[in-house]
């Protein structure tokens, strides 16, 4: 399998949301009448969109709306919200910073011990609210910040960093072991990030309740421009949607799959979806959100890194509330706003009835998908996001 690309190597082609399209069923429905709902662990969330762990993206505000409206958030335990206990002038440092300055401020800001306390007063802040709490942190702090979001009355934790794996190999320091990890708790673990078959089967054993695909996709990452690394998400997603459904008639397990980066659009959550994905993580779309902690601007979680940084801070602007970015209505054509009526207009002419029907779509390679007959649209900077 794959291509030859020098003496002796081959390398698979892999594809990204445009250059594949989603094929119309035989059968279509109301889309009023579809279920988008998706589960985790016995817990059923109606929207299957999670907003991303990150700064510029999940407070406890937004954390408490997105729960209202069927969704789910993760409030990132690394971040400014656990650093400061009134983060508002931090997030104004980083908002007004130069383009040339915002890594440096964000670098700075971000060095500023995590406290445990106020990782308390978040997790209850999102409880009062009525909200579905969901916290991470990364693999080295896991096991720590774990068992404290679990006395806070945290409902989720999430270990994610830029790759997961279930072996990891040090001898400078004691790796976290994930099977401990998931024994230690009592609430659902989601892993990340992780986007080859192999590695995903490896998580799924180690107890794994759902776990995080993608490698870079994230419009504020650059960890595909700084270390090369990557799978774009729909041959990444295929690959983790084929680990979970063998180890499922394996195990009688069923590991959600959520596809997490690269999605701009309501196609592109549709065809994340229809790829395989149980439910979909997104940041960019949410930063535009008038709840969002970013005021307009989004920055990836590895920007603050002393040494190697890995994001950046880019600006999105605001597009309007987080209900009008899930529901609607919508003033732009560009597919930016009302995701969840994108998704069920999807289902209902490629007629599924239910996320997991969905997932059975028949997918075709179509690299002119996105200019066929789009002359005048391209000439005039039309039907795509800005």
């Amino acid at each position: 399998m794959g291509m030859w690309v020098g003496r002796g190597r081959k390398a698979r082609a892999a594809y990204g949301f445009d250059d594949i399209a989603l094929v119309p069923g035989a059968l279509t429905v109301n889309p009023a009448e579809v279920d988008i709902s998706w589960e985790l662990c016995g817990r059923r969330f109606d929207t299957p969109i999670i907003a991303a762990a990150m700064d510029g993206v999940v407070g406890p505000k937004l954390a408490i709306e997105m729960g209202r409206h069927g969704g789910l958030a993760v409030l990132n335990l690394e971040g400014i919200f656990a650093r400061y206990e009134r983060p508002e002038e931090f997030l104004d440092r980083i908002v007004s910073a130069s383009p040339e300055e915002a890594t440096k401020i964000i670098q700075s800001i971000y060095g500023e011990p995590i406290k445990e306390e106020l990782i308390h007063r978040r997790i209850e802040e999102i409880k009062k609210g009525g909200g579905v709490v969901a916290v991470s942190s990364i693999p080295q702090r896991a096991e720590r910040f774990g068992q404290i979001a679990q006395e806070a009355g945290a409902d989720i934790f999430v270990v994610q960093s830029t790759v997961t794996t279930a072996r990891h190999i040090a001898t400078q320091y004691t790796p976290v072991d994930l099977r401990k990890l998931k024994k230690s708790l009592a609430i659902p673990l989601i892993i990340g990030n992780v986007v080859t078959y192999e590695a995903c089967l490896e998580l799924m054993e180690c107890g794994a309740d759902a776990l995080l695909i993608g490698v870079g996709p994230g419009a504020a990452c650059t960890s595909r421009e700084v270390l090369g690394l990557g799978v774009p998400q729909v041959t990444a997603t295929a690959d983790s949607a084929a680990a979970r459904d063998f180890h499922y008639k394996r195990t009688g397990q069923y590991v959600p799959i959520i596809t997490d980066g690269g999605m701009t659009t309501g196609g592109d959550v549709c065809k994340a979806l229809a790829s395989g994905a149980d439910a979909v993580m997104i940041g960019s779309a949410f930063a535009r959100a008038t709840e969002a902690p970013g005021r307009g601007y989004h920055w990836g979680m590895a920007t603050p890194h002393q040494n190697l940084p890995r994001g950046t801070r880019i600006r999105v602007g605001i597009a309007g509330s987080l209900e009008q970015i899930l529901f609607g209505p919508a003033f732009t054509e560009d597919g930016t706003l009302n995701l969840v009526g994108a998704i069920r207009t999807c289902m209902g002419s490629v007629g599924a009835q239910s996320i997991r029907e969905l997932q059975q779509t028949e997918l075709i390679i179509a690299p002119a998908i996105k200019t066929e007959g789009k002359v005048f649209q391209q000439a005039q900077k039309l039907g795509r996001p800005r």
